[in-house]
């Protein structure tokens, strides 16, 4: 889970408001990444496992979104576990918080904050 030419990774979804912020606070210090939308590039079982892995699934799961509200009560019940969680994710990206950065080393961080970010990438604002 690193990246060998030394970009980081972000990932999320493009229309998302808080990719947008986080997009721009990247570009703005010209920090070097690639982004990986969901919607277009995939979300596969191994990609969201070395994030649970890292971060642990419940520190993934938006249960705050649009998404999650229109979901039945046996998609909710089942993402109670890691298992249900996971495969919820990967069928409905839109349940995985964003953005996930993940640096050129591998370490992974969730969500977006500028000060956590200018920590995270070690970059002087």
């Amino acid at each position: 889970m690193s990246d060998p030419d030394g970009a980081f990774t972000l990932y999320g979804i493009k229309n998302c408001d808080t990719i947008k912020k986080a997009r721009r606070w990247l570009d703005e210090r010209r920090v070097d990444y690639r982004f990986h939308d969901y919607r277009v590039d995939g979300v596969d079982s191994g990609l969201l496992q070395g994030f649970a892995d890292t971060l642990g699934w419940q520190a993934l799961l938006n249960t705050r979104g649009a998404t999650w509200r229109k979901l039945g009560d046996g998609e909710r019940l089942a993402a109670q576990e890691a298992a249900g969680a996971l495969r919820l994710m990967a069928r409905h990206p839109a349940v995985i918080k964003r953005p996930v950065l993940q640096s050129p080393d591998g370490r992974l961080m969730v969500g977006f904050d500028a000060e956590g970010y200018q920590l995270f990438t070690h970059k002087e604002a």
